[in-house]
């Protein structure tokens, strides 16, 4: 096997951690945008894992163009009603007839699988909306491209081909702010909404470092058959506080202020109540890729790769692969590799070429004080080159769902 092109360098900034101001977001799971990821990818992983089941393998397709139009509604304390359904169009591409090697014509009936998953998705995720009457599920699949298909169907090779040439990015490890941010809405949306119906899913948190003090900015929708008036929005949006106010005291000893919906007007009766849990059933609409990057959050304050990671396929797809790969490997040598401060690492292929053998695996930086990159180097260079040798496990770990992509 050829030697992998690795990098490794002195990032061209200080630590994240060390800037004057820094700012972090998440879109929560009701969040329309990160509707669209989490329906994509349930439809990804279902149709790998038909394609496995039916055929023996992962076949092509794509689910990273899914949409969704926003309907209207008319809350109401103590319980409204969604006026016009939102619209959920699942597109892409997908494989849809295979003929195997013993000359067997496989069909593979992927619309009904997409719509199954996306169903699924739908309800486990959004126990307010009701699939009957608060949203319309279609499903437009078509083929794949035949250039690509090739690319992507070497059956004798063991490493699959780049089906593009792009890039993936990853950082290690995550900032105070960073981890405040994203503890944040996953507590809201986990073990705080078990006890606390009201909260709905469309939880948004945006965080904001200026010197060592933080402000976190949480957007909650509330779900209004769980609040009989506005007393009780008052009380919930409080619980939100002290329990986010709470929350942040076991993450940092900076000072932190919570602020939570902050457009409500109590006087004019504007708040945000909704019907479903998510703003997607009055006027906000979302794409796929348009969120979270793979790692959870937003972070402008880092390098970020625009690809859309949900929803792409996870044998050769590199816009999914070296971001999910990218991450795993900053973790994996900032949890191994003392005296590192700040990592980033960027993955770029180039189409046609093994997933394995990179055009470059750039790795940038920060090391403590008294500590050399020469000092390090051959400790990081030795995980990068184990983790992309084992790429392969990615594709297995996104089917089962192991790994998150929003």
């Amino acid at each position: 096997m050829t030697e992998r092109n690795i990098r490794v360098q002195p990032i061209d900034r200080g630590a994240v951690e060390d800037e004057t101001v820094e700012i972090v977001e998440r879109k929560g799971v009701g969040h329309p945008d990160s509707i669209c990821d989490g329906v994509a990818e349930h439809v990804s992983e279902a149709l790998a894992q038909a394609y496995l089941d039916r055929v023996g393998k992962v076949l092509h397709y794509n689910t990273d163009e899914t949409q969704l139009v926003a309907g209207t509604a008319a809350p109401a304390f103590g319980g409204g009603e969604v006026i016009e359904p939102v619209y959920l169009l699942v597109v892409g591409r997908a494989t849809k007839h295979y003929v195997d090697e013993t000359g067997t014509e496989h069909h593979i009936p992927v619309d009904a699988i997409a719509l199954e998953a996306a169903r699924d998705y739908l309800r486990e995720t959004l126990p307010a909306l009701d699939l009957e009457t608060d949203i319309v599920v279609d499903v437009r699949l078509g083929e794949g491209s035949g250039d690509l298909q090739e690319v992507f169907g070497e059956d004798e090779r063991h490493v699959p081909e780049a089906n593009d040439t792009s890039f993936g990015v990853g950082h290690a490890p995550l900032t105070e702010t960073e981890e405040l941010v994203l503890e944040t809405e996953r507590h809201l949306n986990g073990p705080y909404h078990a006890e606390h119906p009201a909260i709905g899913q469309d939880v948004k948190v945006m965080g904001k470092r200026e010197g060592d003090h933080i402000d976190l900015t949480v957007a909650v929708a509330l779900v209004d058959r769980h609040v009989p008036d506005i007393d009780a929005y008052e009380a919930e949006i409080e619980g939100v506080r002290e329990t986010v106010a709470a929350l942040a005291d076991d993450h940092t000893d900076r000072d932190v202020t919570v602020h939570v919906n902050t457009a409500d007007d109590y006087e004019e009766g504007s708040v945000y109540l909704t019907v479903t849990g998510t703003s997607a059933e009055q006027g906000d609409d979302g794409s796929v890729g348009r969120g979270n990057r793979a790692n959870g959050l937003i972070t402008p304050n880092r390098s970020m790769s625009m690809e859309a990671t949900s929803g792409k396929n996870p044998v050769n797809h590199i816009g999914k692969i070296y971001n999910l790969l990218s991450t795993q490997i900053a973790e994996s040598v900032v949890d191994d590799v003392e005296g590192i401060r700040d990592l980033r690492v960027r993955l770029l292929s180039q189409i046609g070429r093994p997933i394995d053998q990179p055009h470059v695996a750039d790795v940038h930086v920060v090391t403590d004080e008294g500590v050399a990159i020469a000092d390090i180097e051959a400790d990081v260079r030795e995980i990068v080159d184990a983790e992309l040798a084992d790429v392969t496990s990615i594709t297995q770990r996104v089917i089962d769902g192991e790994l998150t992509t929003f």
